[in-house]
Order: structure tokens, then C-alpha cells, then sequence
């Protein structure tokens, strides 16, 4: 098992065979990390790990219960275990509708997640520039928030009416009830981040008038 003072420096599960006192024998797999498709940076990362979950008939989540947040650890696990689908994969809708419904949710998750995001952009930009790349391209949540907008020499916030914006969100499967909530959670988004902004992107129109506009800032951008 490859060992190394480091986060996640291997999501490989590791896998053993036992056979238990009856005589059966079964297969043990010690997995580590519960979440996929959020974002897509994770989603390979996080892929195995999930595959190895889903198919499994027993679930045994190992804790310290000594540690301080060891509760809300526990809580975090079975949050994330309530929105898994058979597929090994995480389901948006359910997940969303967990999280946007409860801001202590949210935030648990938040706390898992961007973390994580950020050492895979800081990573991204590594590798870019030792590659010499012209430009990269970082899609975050929060960019602003969590400071990675000071890396960036431009900051782009894609915006749409909010009627298109509930009419976008019902369609990728979420409740009416559930896209009004998300939706009003975001009141003033624009606003807070519009002095980190270098230029906005409104896509309420048609789909290739939005790539119009981003192939036109684009073209702006790195001449």
C-alpha cells in the first residue's frame, strides 16, 4: 500500500480477501473519500472509490471517535451516502436538494469540497506553467471567495436572467420548489462579486449567442 504524508496521495481502494469464521469469504475493500461529479475535477479521482461503494453489500464507515468533529463526520458520510445512485456516482438533484434546503448542509459540504478544489487548480496552474501553456481556463465555485481570484489576470462571472435561470435548472431535473430555492439563495451574487470582476457573461439568450460571446471575450483576452 503506497504510504505518504500527504492529502489523498492515493484513492486507489485497496482490496484483500478474508474468510470469516462461518467459512464464507468475502472481499474487503478499505476506500477513502465519499464524493464524485462535484465538481468535474474530482469525478476521475473519486471514481474508484464510488464504483467500490455502490457495489458493496456492507458499508462500514471507521472513525475516530476521538476527534472533535468526529459527529460531524459521521453526519457528512450519511449525507453523502443518502444522494448515491447505483452508478457509483453522486445524484445532483438529491444532493442539491440537500444542501440548498439546509445551509449547515451546504457548508458541510463546502467544507469538504473546496479544499480539495483548490489543491487540484493550484496543481493545475503548476503544471501549465511548466508547460509553458498561454492561457488557463479555471471553473470554480467561489473563485472569488476563496481567494483563487488573485491568481487570475481575468475574472469572468456568467450571469442569465433568473427566469431562464429556473427554466435551465427544472430542466437538468430539479423541482420547481427546489430551482426557486437555489435560485434565491444566489439574491445579490452578482452584485458582491462584481468588483472582482474583469467581465460578464449573459447567456439569457440563445445558446449560440452565449458562444458568441465567449469566443469574442476570448479572442479579447489572450491577444
Amino acid at each position: 500500500v503506497h504510504a505518504q504524508d500527504q492529502l489523498f496521495a492515493t484513492l486507489d481502494p485497496t482490496m484483500r480477501g478474508l474468510r470469516l469464521p462461518s467459512g464464507r469469504r468475502v472481499i474487503l475493500s478499505d476506500t477513502v473519500g465519499f464524493i464524485s461529479d462535484l465538481p468535474t475535477e474530482l469525478v476521475e479521482a473519486f471514481r474508484a472509490t464510488l464504483e467500490e461503494v455502490s457495489e458493496a453489500d456492507v458499508i462500514l464507515h471507521v472513525r475516530d471517535v476521538a476527534h472533535p468533529d468526529s459527529a460531524a463526520q459521521r453526519v457528512d458520510v450519511i449525507g453523502v451516502l443518502d444522494g448515491m445512485v447505483r452508478d457509483g456516482t453522486l445524484d445532483r438533484v438529491a444532493l442539491a436538494r440537500i444542501v440548498f434546503r439546509d445551509p449547515e448542509a451546504l457548508r458541510r459540504l463546502e467544507v469538504i469540497l473546496h479544499p480539495l478544489v483548490r489543491a487540484r487548480i493550484l496543481a493545475a496552474l503548476g503544471a501549465a506553467r511548466e508547460a509553458a501553456a498561454p492561457a488557463v481556463v479555471i471553473e470554480a465555485i467561489k473563485l472569488v471567495q476563496g481567494g483563487l481570484a488573485t491568481l487570475c489576470d481575468e475574472v469572468w462571472l456568467v450571469t442569465c436572467a433568473a427566469p431562464v435561470q429556473r427554466e435551465r435548472v427544472i430542466d437538468r431535473g430539479a423541482e420547481p420548489a427546489d430551482a426557486d430555492q437555489r435560485i434565491s439563495g444566489q439574491t445579490g451574487i452578482v452584485e458582491r462579486l462584481r468588483p472582482a470582476v474583469t467581465r460578464v457573461i449573459d447567456t439569457s439568450g440563445p445558446l449560440a449567442d452565449a458562444r458568441a460571446n465567449v469566443a469574442a471575450a476570448w479572442a479579447a483576452a489572450t491577444r
